[in-house]
């Protein structure tokens, strides 16, 4: 997973606003009278959030389970000296060290299927987190999963890649398949294939904020991503922030 596809990930997810996302991060801060001076970044792929928190002057720990989405990660922040890369995976990842605050985004939840996975990751959060920390993340919605993506064909033709992603979404599981195909050129006339297949569960509101709480976080939040309003009934996307 996340191999070839990696280094055209840039590419793809171009619409995502990763600077806003940044400065909604330090909103949440501000709101839960936060000043954390470390983070740990789970899942950060190829450091396109982290880049922005460098920037502002955090001293970041990321990881992520993707060799070749660390590759691309390295040559995008080796040009910071407050930045830590390593390869870890969210369900199992040991750093040795307590963080003012913990960050994941872009859904990365959802690809944890089991619950009882997801439960140790909050564990694990928890135990890395100082007892004044914070921890911000986010959740592709069950509408978004279900009804936008889930059963649906996406296609997608730009200048150097054409893709298709073709999903189907198991009611009894509340998971979501991606199946994705990858056509990358290479030269005038000559493209490579690809294949890759994704897995998200379709978490609700009430599930996540059971595990946190067995996980041991004693307040949680969730809001409309991007804002501070309560989700409503067509959210499509999620966002936690949960207090030890």
């Amino acid at each position: 997973m996340y191999t070839d596809f990696a280094y055209i990930y840039d590419e793809l997810i171009d619409d995502v606003d990763y600077k806003s996302w940044s400065l909604y991060i330090r909103n949440i801060f501000d709101k839960f009278h936060k000043k954390p001076k470390s983070l740990l970044e789970m899942a950060c792929g190829t450091g396109n959030l982290s880049y922005h928190l460098a920037k502002a002057g955090y001293d970041l720990t990321c990881f992520d389970i993707s060799d070749d989405m660390l590759a691309v990660a390295y040559n995008k922040l080796s040009q910071f000296n407050n930045v830590m890369l390593l390869k870890q995976n969210m369900i199992n990842f040991y750093i040795g060290k307590k963080f003012d605050g913990v960050i994941s985004i872009l859904d990365s939840i959802n690809y944890i299927v089991d619950h009882m996975e997801l439960l140790n990751t909050f564990k694990n959060v928890r135990s890395h987190l100082k007892e004044d920390g914070i921890f911000i993340f986010d959740i592709n919605s069950q509408y978004k999963l279900k009804e936008i993506i889930g059963n649906n064909i996406f296609i997608e033709d730009t200048e150097n890649v054409f893709y298709t992603w073709q999903n189907y979404y198991d009611e009894e599981k509340d998971i979501v398949e991606f199946y994705l195909t990858f056509f990358v050129k290479k030269e005038k006339d000559k493209y490579i294939r690809f294949d890759e297949e994704h897995l998200e569960r379709a978490y609700s509101v009430e599930e996540i904020v059971r595990s946190l709480e067995k996980a041991g976080f004693k307040e949680v939040y969730f809001f409309d991503c991007f804002t501070f309003e309560k989700p409503h009934h067509k959210s499509e996307r999620i966002n936690f922030v949960a207090l030890p």
